[in-house]
């Protein structure tokens, strides 16, 4: 089967997930980090997979209130405690994009470190999309940019979507192949803007703490009868 290189996932659905179940809203996103995130990864690390990115938080999350971001952060953190020396047992590589300055230090703290021990590994890297937007990402990669002083007016006409992608929050991964939205919205609200031009797009009515590795397999089995002739 041809498999994509990159996935990245829009996880939704977990607070309607919570409130079919009864359940306070934050406990959707407690199940996909105590079980649904794992599934995935070592699934798609036996397949070969070499990359996943997860949106987590995004800019406009913030919207929500200052209570559910710290629960977010907070399972954030566990996860990474807990799960972090495990994955890095599994030669797979942990990092994050987006704008980490508004997240919590001891968040990022933990975060780093995990980044930094796990930073060699080369059998999967996992990204997580952590205070992230799109368009948020490329005005911090125009302002990076402005103070690499690499470009000024005598030569910014030279500059080239290359050298543009290098100041990118994802420099260090491919472009995903295919995205994967989960909850039954059919957008990408933003997400990878820069990155997703010639990403398949995959939308599933599944809420993402039901969405099955068995369910993965059935969205990998169509992408990879697409034809990509990305734009040939």
């Amino acid at each position: 089967m041809n498999y994509p290189k990159h996935i990245a996932f829009i996880v939704d659905g977990n607070r309607r997930w919570a409130q079919k179940q009864g359940l306070p809203v934050i406990a959707g996103h407690k199940f996909v980090a105590n079980q649904k995130i794992d599934e995935l990864i070592f699934h798609c690390l036996n397949l070969g997979i070499p990359y996943l990115t997860f949106w987590a938080f995004s800019t406009e999350n913030w919207k929500r209130g200052q209570d559910f971001a710290n629960a977010i952060f907070t399972i954030l953190k566990e996860l990474t405690q807990r799960n972090a020396d495990k994955y890095n047992q599994a030669g797979i590589k942990l990092q994050t994009i987006g704008d980490l300055s508004k997240i919590p230090t001891d968040l990022v703290k933990a975060i780093n470190e995990k980044a930094q021990a796990s930073a060699q590994n080369t059998k999967l890297t996992v990204t997580i999309a952590l205070n992230y937007g799109g368009r948020d990402e490329i005005v911090r990669a125009i302002k990076k940019m402005i103070k690499s002083g690499k470009y000024d007016q005598s030569n910014i006409e030279n500059l080239t979507e290359e050298d543009f992608v290098q100041f990118l929050d994802t420099a260090s991964v491919p472009d995903p192949d295919l995205i994967i939205r989960t909850g039954g919205e059919q957008r990408l609200s933003g997400f990878l803007s820069w990155q997703n031009q010639y990403s398949e797009l995959s939308f599933t009515q599944t809420l993402m703490p039901d969405l099955t590795t068995q369910e993965l397999d059935q969205i990998l089995a169509d992408y990879s009868q697409r034809e990509r002739r990305r734009g040939a």
